[in-house]
């Protein structure tokens, strides 16, 4: 409507079925309710009153830019997995991105020792959510684990490959172990390595990229996620997997311990295929161990609920428009 404030979201993919795309509409959806927003490839330009920007590196020209353009004008930038634990670190101009933003965003508590101590004070934490899906009826045939991520380096689908050759010698559970792997390849040797996978272990199956609500229902009908990322600002499919109560088995990494908790039992150190082996087994055959990661996904769900997030991203909004009066 004419006369609300215009926000403008950087995301470099905006209609990708990623993290950052996801996260750029849903932001949108929020901001709707206080101001004008569009989602754009690189900032359009145009005198915006606020810039929202996900991703450091990526989107370091728009935000250049845009501070050249409107030096007083806030910035807030949202910091991604791979802004946090690789290029800051490496990289002059995410580095100068995050020097020019006014405000920065992180998607999990543990990722706010990853910054810089000159600058925290800008620092918002905000959750991602998803919407709640009840489990749906489950196989009674396979005890199904399921991990969803498209198949490249820093998702180390390897390890998940794997741990699923080690299964057989160690499974003692009644129903047998299926291992079901979500995400189109973004790699040729990926798509390789997973066919080769699936000659090689009948109960692997790879079953490449699905639309969001068929890998949401398959996500729900599953036993566990298994989620073995390398790097990750805060992983959606963890969040959803909590919302749709099914627990999550996961790498020690700090974009899992801030979304499970520093306390959580389900983690395995990370690229460590045996260890992952050996948790799948236990989760499966130790009900009382089962239980217990249930129980510690469920404390932590309310906490991802969609009006939760909304509230912190329309309370970032506020802040940014207050900054450019």
């Amino acid at each position: 409507m004419p006369g609300l404030p215009l926000i403008e979201i950087v995301t470099p993919t905006p209609e990708a079925n990623n993290g950052n795309g996801h996260t750029a509409r849903r932001w949108a959806r929020c901001i709707a309710q206080d101001a004008r927003v569009r989602v754009e490839p690189a900032w359009s330009g145009a005198p915006v009153d606020a810039l929202i920007a996900l991703h450091a590196y990526k989107s370091a020209p728009s935000i250049a830019r845009f501070r050249a353009a409107f030096p007083e004008r806030p910035i807030a930038l949202v910091l991604t997995g791979t802004d946090l634990y690789r290029d800051l670190a490496r990289e002059p101009r995410a580095q100068a991105a995050l020097a020019s933003a006014s405000h920065w965003v992180v998607l999990q508590q543990e990722a706010v020792a990853r910054l810089p101590a000159w600058g925290r004070e800008r620092v918002w934490v905000i959750e991602q959510s998803a919407t709640r899906l009840v489990r749906a009826e489950r196989t009674r045939r396979w005890f199904d684990f399921i991990a969803v991520g498209h198949l490249r380096d820093v998702k180390d689908p390897q390890v998940l490959m794997r741990a699923a050759r080690l299964l057989p010698a160690l499974w003692t559970h009644a129903l047998a172990p299926r291992v079901l792997h979500v995400g189109a390849a973004l790699q040729p040797r990926w798509a390789d390595a997973a066919t080769r996978a699936m000659a090689e272990m009948p109960h692997y199956r790879w079953l490449g990229a699905l639309p969001q609500g068929t890998t949401r229902q398959r996500l729900a009908r599953s036993r566990a996620l298994v989620h073995m990322s390398r790097m990750e600002g805060g992983a959606h499919v963890v969040i959803e997997a909590l919302r749709s109560r099914v627990p999550v088995l996961a790498s020690r990494i700090d974009g899992n311990v801030g979304l499970l908790g520093r306390d959580y039992d389900g983690l395995f150190p990370v690229g460590d295929a045996a260890a992952l082996a050996r948790l799948m087994c236990r989760y499966a055959t130790d009900t009382a161990f089962a239980a217990h990661l249930a129980a510690q996904c469920a404390a932590r769900e309310a906490r991802f609920a969609p009006k939760v997030e909304a509230a912190r991203v329309r309370a970032l909004v506020a802040q940014l428009l207050a900054d450019r009066r």
